[in-house]
């Protein structure tokens, strides 16, 4: 029997698969894509937001402790729990070294990369590249791979882990982690879960999957009718406004418009809706899926002028480009008169102070509702560019309740040798809201957690196993 199966493929499920082995148990790992696709939605990220004290090598002066949890503290509007929080922001303090033995490599930010070279470590190679690293090493290691193999189901006796199910194949072990991800891919829960608007829309018909089409939550809903306690809100997600013309799945990150807080973003009516310049970039990228998505037919409009050109990482997809704020409306289907008098109101209302784009600047508007609070710049300067966009499903944060240990509970006992990580328990952590990077802080604590956690119980029922059979 194998001591620890781990159901997943992703950064958590690896970095539970590898501290599972180091801490001597065998290791099986159920990846539900084939080779190619594998990593999940791990595949498409870029950093890893770091805790640090002082400067560290590709982190700039210093990112501490409070104001990590301050930072998430804000954009989950309380919605998180401090003491896990805190284990996620501590761990990413000294996970790097780690990382660095198991082959991962980081580097400074590209520029025009949020400007988060002191908050966050980015992957030389990006999410492929260290998922690659982390397979390599878990097979140098003597972890079991198996790709194709989704688990539908696992056999729990009162909250113990006793076998997972693949295809109807019976695998048992002495623990078990999951981390299989959330049910981002399942546009059916989606739907059921967003439900129909007042203008009798169904949203979740018009979201785009910025990750892997393999996260159906089947999962999930498994331990929700075994009587796992659950955490979050399904319909709350990491969910950033992108391409309107980006793939169903796996567009990932060079589809997301970074120009937002540049410009205003107006809806199909012509009519902004927002403070697109609230707070830095980072913080509030995240927030403008779910923004777009309460908008009129889900879909909204960035737009911006040439002064904006080479302040933001430019997507895969050029802007439709006008020479003209008229001929642009013309251009992107919207109506003309209302648009014009958006922009002539934004215009007018402008402030302009000392423009930085790299702090909370004082360009702001006076007298609009509603408000741009920073980086208020006139529309004045043609050509202009627009860019339509819809809502980018990362991934959902309704998941399992946890402990320090990243046990799964039942009617409030945590199980003797069931854990998770990564997406399936990330709403412990993300109520709302999401902070650049943090969904990896996140993953590779908890990942590392459950990895330890479970090679312990493991190796401990297997003790037990052998004095049972020597006596």
């Amino acid at each position: 029997m194998i001591d620890v199966l781990v159901i997943g493929g992703g950064n958590a499920a690896l970095c539970a698969a590898l501290m599972a082995r180091e801490a001597g148990a065998s290791v099986l790992l159920l990846e539900a894509a084939p080779r190619e696709w594998r990593g999940g939605n791990s595949s498409h990220t870029r950093n890893l937001r770091c805790m640090h004290d002082a400067p560290q090598d590709v982190l700039v002066d210093a990112y501490p402790e409070e104001e990590f949890w301050q930072d998430l503290l804000k954009v989950t509007g309380g919605l998180t729990d401090e003491k896990l929080a805190r284990i996620a922001i501590r761990a990413s303090s000294n996970c790097r070294d780690w990382m660095r033995r198991h082959g991962v490599r980081f580097q400074p930010p590209l520029s025009g990369a949020l400007h988060v070279a002191r908050t966050n470590a980015f992957f030389m190679g990006g999410g492929k590249a260290l998922v690659n690293a982390y397979y390599r090493s878990a097979e140098r290691l003597g972890v079991q791979i198996r790709y194709e193999a989704p688990v539908d189901r696992l056999d729990i006796v009162k909250g113990e882990f006793r076998a997972a199910y693949v295809n109807g194949e019976r695998i048992e072990a002495r623990a078990c982690v999951l981390a299989a991800g959330g049910f981002e891919s399942n546009r059916a829960w989606l739907r059921e879960a967003w439900g129909q608007n007042e203008r009798g829309e169904w949203p979740a018909d018009n979201f785009l999957i910025r990750g892997t089409k393999f996260n159906q939550g089947v999962l999930i809903k498994h331990m929700q009718e075994q009587g796992a306690d659950m955490i979050g809100d399904p319909t709350q997600s990491h969910c950033v406004a992108i391409d309107a013309r980006a793939p169903l799945y796996d567009g990932g990150i060079c589809t997301r418009i970074d120009c937002v807080s540049l410009g205003v973003v107006v809806n199909q009516r012509g009519e902004r809706f927002y403070d697109e310049g609230e707070d830095f970039w980072p913080k509030r990228y995240a927030i403008w899926g779910r923004l777009v998505a309460q908008q009129p037919g889900q879909i909204g409009y960035s737009i911006i002028d040439s002064k904006a050109i080479g302040r933001f990482m430019p997507p895969v997809f050029p802007g439709v480009q006008a020479d003209s704020l008229p001929e642009l409306a013309r251009k992107l289907g919207l109506p003309e008169q209302t648009f014009m008098a958006t922009l002539d109101a934004y215009n007018a209302a402008c402030r302009v102070g000392t423009f930085d784009h790299t702090a909370l600047d004082d360009c702001h508007t006076e007298g609009l509702h509603p408000a741009k609070t920073h980086w208020a710049l006139p529309l004045d300067t043609g050509p202009y560019y627009g860019y339509a966009l819809r809502p980018g499903i990362t991934f959902t944060y309704l998941g399992l309740k946890v402990n320090a240990q990243s046990a799964v509970h039942f009617g409030g006992v945590p199980s003797a040798n069931l854990y998770v990580a990564g997406e399936m328990m990330a709403g412990n952590v993300l109520g709302q809201g999401y902070t650049a990077g943090v969904g990896m802080s996140i993953g590779t604590a908890f990942g590392r957690i459950a990895g330890t956690e479970a090679a312990r119980a493991a190796l401990q029922v297997k003790k037990t196993e052998r004095e049972r059979a020597a006596a």
